[in-house]
């Protein structure tokens, strides 16, 4: 990591496999998949981060004069806001009314994932934050130098959510909904945290399931076969086609994937008669389950519940997880154990007048979503202490 006479230097890098896999592991850890070099180069070799798809590679890099990297963030021009999850289409349209351009823009995230973790890659030294502030100055400028809108860095850590706030970024809060374990041995153990109704509810979901002669189970590494793939993508994409439009990922990616992340792959899949019928694509960090997309041919009741939610606690409760992540939107999720987070993201804007309607925008967001959270919270179904 730098010292006080370290001269360092930012630039673009358009292809991560341009980028030492080992030294880009280095500075994202090994908790996280999504900001993964594994990751990330499977979306790009398999056309899914592309130009063509509106994320154009430009990752950026702090280096050393020695060429020594110290920082690094997963950055994509973006030409539009679809696959992001943090919403600015208010934004653009206000800013585009009153004259202005505001695609492309400067986006940091992992593509097409509404899942929390590492942005600004700096490892996890003394002077990692040194490193980071120096990485957002280097976002400022990138911004400026090629005179687009503004810069988003998305479901950031709340540590990296507070250095946006100490570099005059513009800070956000978002919220989701996830599972805790408090040391549950088994999904029973689970069950008897919760109020009598609400495992009663449960049970009686998993067994309708059940008795509709579906069997449910959670495949990883080797156990995932290209059939099972093959019937995932034809669930991904009806659900993409009824629901959202165009879907992001490409088939070869999921086996691309795989091939790269092995076992942080978990697919759930669902079969009757010995045909699959659902999916549900969940990826697996150093100590959360982070679920992802699901589809399904067919009207089961309760199978969305119990492959995307029943069958994640489980598994996070075999492996020792302690927390899973199910994604957006889901109030329905809190009667099954799943309670309100914050998220963050931080926004560079170098427009002033723009800058100020954005961030009274923001300031009166977060008193919502405080707000929301507060009330959802009243709503959990864990037995009350005492």
């Amino acid at each position: 990591m730098p010292d006080g006479d370290t001269v360092l230097s930012a630039r673009i890098v358009e292809n991560i496999a341009n980028i030492p896999a080992d030294v880009w592991e280095t500075l994202a850890g090994d908790g996280n998949p999504f900001v993964s070099h594994q990751f990330l180069h499977a979306l790009e070799e398999t056309g899914c981060a592309t130009n063509e798809a509106g994320w154009l590679p430009q990752h950026i890099v702090v280096e050393e004069t020695d060429g020594t990297i110290v920082a690094a963030a997963p950055m994509y021009l973006k030409s539009h806001s679809q696959g992001e999850y943090v919403f600015d289409h208010g934004w653009a349209n206000a800013w585009e009314r009153a004259g202005g351009r505001y695609y492309p823009k400067m986006q940091v995230a992992a593509p097409f994932s509404p899942v929390s973790g590492p942005r600004l890659l700096a490892g996890s030294g003394p002077d990692s934050d040194v490193a980071r502030l120096t990485l957002l100055r280097a976002l400022e400028t990138v911004c400026k130098n090629l005179d687009v809108s503004s810069v988003h860095v998305t479901f950031c850590t709340e540590r990296e959510h507070d250095l946006m706030g100490v570099a005059d970024w513009i800070p956000r809060v978002g919220r989701q909904f996830h599972w805790h374990n408090r040391g549950y041995e088994t999904f029973n153990d689970f069950l008897g945290a919760l109020t009598s109704r609400k495992r009663k509810m449960i049970r009686k979901e998993r067994r309708q399931v059940t008795n509709q002669g579906i069997r449910v189970r959670a495949l990883s590494g080797d156990e995932i076969q290209p059939e099972h793939w093959d019937a995932f993508y034809k669930f991904y994409v009806d659900t993409y086609d009824r629901k959202w439009g165009h879907p992001y990922l490409t088939r070869e990616f999921f086996e691309a994937a795989q091939a790269r992340l092995g076992q942080k792959i978990v697919l759930v899949m669902a079969d009757m008669d010995g045909l699959p019928v659902a999916g549900a694509l969940n990826l697996r960090g150093a100590d959360a389950l982070y679920g992802r997309n699901w589809g399904c041919l067919g009207d089961f009741r309760f199978l969305h519940f119990e492959a995307c939610y029943y069958q994640a606690i489980e598994y996070a409760i075999d492996k020792g997880l302690s927390t899973v992540e199910a994604g957006t939107q889901g109030p329905h999720k809190i009667q099954r154990g799943y309670e309100p987070v914050q998220t963050y993201s931080g926004h560079y804007i170098p427009n002033e007048s723009f800058r100020e309607a954005v961030a009274r925008f923001c300031e009166e967001e977060q008193r919502e979503v405080d707000w929301e959270i507060e009330a959802y919270a009243e709503h959990l179904p864990y037995r009350q202490e005492g």
